[in-house]
């Protein structure tokens, strides 16, 4: 037990020092990698420093991510700018109330072969085919059209006319949503809510911040972006995120948080999230949590895992997976405040979490 809960510099430099040669070497270059990308993409977007890791640690978890905020705050831009500085193909779709699944997927269409003066079904791709797809204001559109993405983000595959069309490694869709109009949009379905990664919060940028972006985009200079990583070297670092260790007792802090936020489980829970909590966050959640930490951690230079990754990625992987009831919107409560309180009750060491009696089914007994 006592090895477990160790978080000295000691324990972590030990870790580092199991880790294989060549993966330690790749994440040496992957932090300067981040280091770059983020220098670049200052060229461009300015200030959303948050924001713009948030995305970085989704891509390096092959995750999804959906940036909500107002119009304005340089949401598509911040899309577009990843895309040229990771060296990757780009599609936009600008989701509309008359826009088909066909659009998004591609479609079957006659042909005249020449060679053999027969006709056949050919498929024409759709710009789901790309290696980012920006969904621009993705809640415009009908939940028939917003479904077309849904074996894409899953299986990475589209199917058409009975065959499967692969897609092209790495993929992610990165969707936009305006949060404070409601006319003529459709919300999206829990289902496809949950198979994003993160939800990004897009906010204001400062005074300070404002000052240089009116700075920058009225004048007539013009940003020349340079390309960081390629494509097979975004798939090799991706593996690596995954192969990063993590001790037992992180993955069950990220298990507590989410496994706390279900009421109908039977298992202890605190009293705010029965008052203001109708529904809770799944397994996927503890997953997200999980490889979000560890990428966050590789991002920074380091080959272990700390209950500060997880606390770092909480926010994002649990804000559109805890559904609050009348009662939390009639007080005002978020879903970012119940993870605060969550965070602040939550012990981060496993001794802490048995003498606590938190989630005893979960923790169980440990034999160190």
């Amino acid at each position: 037990m006592v090895g477990k809960n160790k978080s000295s510099a000691e324990s972590q430099d030990k870790q580092n020092s199991s880790a294989p040669k060549s993966d330690m070497e790749a994440v040496q270059r992957l932090k300067k990698a981040y280091d770059q990308l983020r220098g670049e993409m200052k060229k461009a977007i300015v200030g959303q420093t948050k924001v713009l890791e948030e995305l970085l640690i989704g891509i390096f978890s092959k995750g999804h991510c959906l940036l909500i905020g107002v119009p304005g705050l340089a949401k598509t831009l911040m899309v577009r700018t990843v895309a040229q500085t990771l060296s990757l193909s780009f599609n936009r779709i600008q989701f509309t109330p008359d826009l088909m699944p066909a659009d998004i997927t591609g479609t079957e269409v006659i042909q005249d072969d020449r060679s053999t003066g027969q006709r056949c079904l050919q498929f024409i791709k759709g710009p789901v085919f790309a290696n980012v797809l920006l969904a621009d204001e993705i809640n415009r559109t009908p939940p028939k059209t917003q479904a077309a993405l849904l074996e894409a983000m899953q299986e990475y595959q589209v199917t058409c006319g009975g065959r499967k069309y692969s897609l092209e490694h790495p993929f992610f869709v990165l969707a936009t949503q305006n949060p404070i109009e409601q006319e003529g949009t459709y919300p999206l379905p829990e289902a496809q809510l949950d198979r994003f990664m993160f939800n990004i919060m897009v906010d204001y940028p400062t005074e300070s911040e404002e000052l240089d972006i009116m700075k920058l985009t009225t004048s007539s200079f013009e940003v020349q972006l340079d390309k960081v990583i390629s494509r097979e070297e975004i798939l090799n670092l991706q593996e690596i995120v995954r192969r990063v260790p993590i001790a037992d007792h992180v993955i069950k802090y990220a298990m507590a948080l989410a496994r706390q936020t279900r009421i109908n489980t039977g298992e202890a829970v605190p009293e705010f999230i029965k008052e203001w909590v109708s529904w809770g966050a799944g397994p996927r959640a503890s997953q997200y949590m999980i490889i979000g930490a560890k990428a966050r951690a590789v991002l920074q230079g380091r080959y272990y895992v700390s209950t500060d990754d997880v606390k770092a990625v909480a926010h994002p992987v649990l804000r559109h997976r805890v559904i609050m009831n009348f009662s939390a919107e009639a007080e005002g409560i978020t879903t970012d405040k119940i993870v605060d309180k969550l965070i602040e009750i939550t012990p981060t060491t496993e001794s802490e979490l048995l003498q606590d009696g938190r989630l005893p089914k979960v923790l169980g007994s440990s034999s160190s």
